[in-house]
């Protein structure tokens, strides 16, 4: 297993409702490979490969969106306000490269050390003080090239060092680039399998919203890409998760507890072919299987997750092994066909 696409996915830039070029790139691979493929009216990517029985609905959800920012107002010396889309700690921008619109290069500054106050040292820089330097020297010049309302995207290169890789967005590139592994696969399962890849779940798990109404599935799986607790300085028993460790099986997080069955199905199927895997041992967060609960008629949903160190950041980690075991771990799950979560 190479790690298909991951390298592409996590190096194209799609903040929260600017997903499109993820999404235009994902459909040009996978369009030959499913029964069919479909946008809906949110932006979502849905697509479909029918069964060999057909007596299920099996969703399969990843989140296309990234963290990022958008442009607020252009300033008279030519430097950019913005605000962030999604939860980005400030204390993690500054200095950093972008891009807005996809191509304008820029830099996140502030107030030089030796010019900050003892009280603005100690504190966290406020986006208000914050300003993107795209080497206008005026408002004129700056308006040439970005306007109110254009989209920012960290500038981060994937690079690979033995099983450890480093980039931007694997929340939830990762999880977009499993799916596309399982597409990639030839055969078909017992049951109908949904491919969704999903819009502005950083914003309010906007794109799931909609899934419902459209499918009406019976079971679902999100894929995603989870906080490593493994952090310096972090000690261990309050560690979320491990890199290395193998996927991250969730058992509950912020607004969802999951359904025990699929829980203990997910389990049992790595348990049943020696997938390494770990429970993810903190509740915070929350992904699209919380929206699928509580839409509709409801999706009993379970969540498997790639762990990444420093997520919602211009630059974070996962291991490769863990990402080729969660593809190994969706596609067994797959392979059980009606025998899951029965």
């Amino acid at each position: 297993m190479k790690a298909l696409y991951l390298k592409e996915l996590t190096e194209l830039d799609g903040v929260s409702g600017d997903e499109g070029r993820v999404r235009d790139f994902i459909k040009e691979k996978i369009e030959s490979k499913v029964d069919s493929v479909k946008v809906d009216v949110l932006g979502n990517l849905i697509a479909f490969k029918k069964g060999t029985k057909s007596n299920r609905k099996f969703v399969l959800a990843a989140h296309m969106d990234e963290v990022g920012f958008m442009v607020t107002n252009v300033e008279d010396d030519g430097t950019l306000s913005f605000a962030p889309v999604g939860g980005v700690d400030p204390r993690v921008v500054v200095g950093k490269h972008v891009r807005i619109k996809g191509e304008v290069p820029g830099v996140i500054g502030y107030k030089a050390i030796h010019l900050q106050k003892r009280n603005e040292i100690l504190e966290s820089p406020k986006y208000e003080n914050l300003r993107i330097n795209i080497g206008a020297s005026s408002k004129d010049e700056a308006t040439q090239k970005v306007e109110i309302g254009d989209y920012v995207s960290f500038a981060t290169d994937f690079r690979r060092e033995n099983s450890r890789a480093t980039g931007k967005a694997f929340d939830d590139r990762a999880g977009c680039a499993v799916l596309m592994e399982i597409i990639e696969r030839s055969e078909r399962f017992e049951d109908d399998i949904y491919f969704a890849f999903l819009v502005q779940e950083e914003t309010g798990l906007r794109g799931s919203a909609v899934l419902f109404e459209q499918l009406q599935p019976n079971l679902a799986l999100v894929i995603e890409g989870t906080t490593a607790g493994d952090d310096p300085g972090l000690p261990e028993h309050q560690w979320a998760t491990h890199l290395g460790d193998g996927p991250a099986i969730t058992f509950m997080h912020r607004g969802y507890v999951v359904n025990k069955k699929i829980y203990e199905s997910i389990l049992q199927v790595a348990q049943k072919y020696d997938i390494k895997h770990q429970p993810k041992r903190r509740t915070a967060g929350g992904t699209d299987a919380a929206r699928l609960a509580k839409t509709g008629g409801g999706v009993p949903a379970g969540v498997i997750s790639v762990p990444a160190r420093y997520i919602h950041s211009p630059l974070s980690v996962i291991d490769v092994d863990d990402f080729k075991n969660t593809v190994s771990l969706v596609g067994k799950i797959l392979e059980e066909g009606e025998g899951f979560a029965r």
